[in-house]
């Protein structure tokens, strides 16, 4: 079973990641929830909409989305992102097994995965 979820990012006075929703099964249900939050999304800092521009990018799996205020214009990117350990994609979900302390992956294989990994750091 895949993790999706719908986030924005954005530069506030620091660049800033939002969760929009998470715990979506498919990306189908991820890139709906997309679509519904780009014309509804507004950012955690208050901001009166006067009004938006919504510019698909060419993968169109993610979205730049400007906002027009009374005093200010906001821009934030909405997108999907999946959890790459609960991949559906096996070749994802593989990459990021963890490994042993050796580098060596859990199960013994030859070897060490070369993607992205989630992981517990040490002593937790």
């Amino acid at each position: 079973m895949g993790n999706w979820a719908v986030i924005a990012q954005y530069s506030s006075d620091v660049y800033k990641t939002e969760f929009i929703c998470r715990g979506q099964e498919t990306k189908e249900q991820a890139l709906k929830a997309l679509h519904a939050a780009l014309h509804t999304y507004l950012p955690s800092k208050g901001i009166i909409e006067k009004r938006r521009h919504v510019y698909r990018f060419t993968d169109q799996e993610s979205y730049l989305v400007v906002i027009k205020g009374r005093l200010s214009e906001w821009e934030c990117t909405l997108r999907v992102a999946e959890l790459i350990s609960d991949s559906t994609d096996p070749a994802v979900a593989e990459r990021a097994r963890p490994a042993d302390e050796a580098g060596q992956p859990e199960d013994g294989a030859a070897e060490a995965p070369h993607g992205p990994q989630d992981r517990i750091p040490p002593g937790y």
